[in-house]
């Protein structure tokens, strides 16, 4: 199989990435991306040691893009849920592979700078100290998490239906809030939390 002469990290990202998307994250493998760059196997190592290295790759693919700049003389909040907005979007376009934007999120350079903007947007906010750690931390644990919701226990998946079905005699709350659920969009649980995350952060800066 012939070997191109050269290749560049995007490359080898870019194809990761068509594998994933077309074949789901379990088909990420060196023969696999070897393939796609229609190069033998043994070759692909002269860019990359493992697969490891390749899942990096990809999760800088996709994190790199992101747009870190703010409009000036904004309030840090419409600042924040932009910067969660831009990031849900970027991993959002590429699903079979949000486990590699979570895992590796504290090694892709993408990632870091959109980190470094949050902390940036909260210390101009007022937070410093441990309350900037506990608030980086509580935007980004809702970030995963969202992201964990949105794409494998969707409001709007076969699971919120089971819910909505369970006895209404049992489980009353469960029942109606599931057929309830079941009704709204992706960006309303988006919005509606972040809303709510943006406003328990609000209240403990301004607390005594």
């Amino acid at each position: 199989m012939p070997r191109p002469r050269s290749l560049t990290t995007d490359d080898l990202a870019t194809a990761a990435l068509t594998v994933i998307d077309r074949d789901g994250l379990p088909a990420l493998t060196m023969r696999a991306v070897a393939k796609e760059l229609r190069m033998a196997t043994m070759a692909l190592y002269r860019y990359v040691s493992d697969r490891d290295e390749l899942e990096i790759l990809v999760a800088n693919r996709i994190l790199d893009p992101v747009d870190v700049s703010l409009p000036p003389d904004t309030d840090w909040r419409e600042r924040v849920e932009l910067l969660l907005d831009r990031l849900r979007a970027a991993a959002s376009a590429h699903p079979a592979a949000i486990p590699l934007t979570l895992r590796h999120r504290q090694t892709a350079p993408g990632s870091l700078r959109w980190i470094e903007a949050m902390l940036t947007v909260l210390t101009d906010a007022g937070f410093t100290g441990p309350e900037r750690v506990i608030a980086q931390r509580t935007i980004v644990g809702f970030l995963l998490g969202y992201l964990q919701n949105e794409h494998y226990a969707s409001l709007i998946g076969p699971g919120t239906a089971l819910l909505a079905s369970a006895p209404a005699d049992e489980f009353p709350l469960l029942a109606e809030t599931a057929d309830l659920a079941h009704t709204m969009t992706p960006a309303d649980e988006f919005r509606g939390g972040t809303a709510i995350l943006l406003e328990g952060l609000a209240a403990r800066r301004d607390r005594p």
